[in-house]
Order: structure tokens, then C-alpha cells, then sequence
């Protein structure tokens, strides 16, 4: 898992420029993004920030997301 201060300012980079992005943590594995639904995985402790990767989950339900997260989808 990240370190607690990294996942303080991480923030969406697609909501970031307009709004606050504010991430949550769910299960360990995914930031979810509060505003635009999109998730982005962590893989091997590191957020998968790119725009692409949080679109691929933004359809997904926070429920249905896999722990751990594939490699690629």
C-alpha cells in the first residue's frame, strides 16, 4: 500500500485542473475518485495514475472491482 502522506496529495489528474479530485482507498488495491467515478489500481504499491487506466473502471461499480487488480485490462 502507498504511504500515507503519498495518499494524502495524490488527487485525479482528470478532475484536478477544475476540481478537487479527492481520492479514497478501497480495499488497499484501488483509488476511487470522488467526482468523475473513475478508479485507478495500485499495482506492486504504486497508483496507476494515468487518465486511460481510470477510464477503463470508470463503468465498473466500487463493489465489482477485483483485489488484487489485473496487470492490464
Amino acid at each position: 500500500m502507498p504511504s500515507k502522506e503519498l495518499l494524502e496529495i495524490l488527487r485525479c489528474p482528470n478532475c484536478v485542473r477544475e476540481k478537487t479530485g479527492l481520492l479514497t482507498l478501497h480495499k488497499d488495491a484501488w483509488l476511487v475518485c470522488a467526482e468523475c467515478g473513475r478508479k485507478y489500481p495500485i499495482l506492486d504499491d504504486i497508483p496507476v495514475m494515468l487518465i486511460d487506466e481510470g477510464d477503463k473502471w470508470v463503468s465498473t461499480p466500487v463493489e465489482n472491482l477485483p483485489v488484487p487488480p489485473p496487470e492490464g485490462k
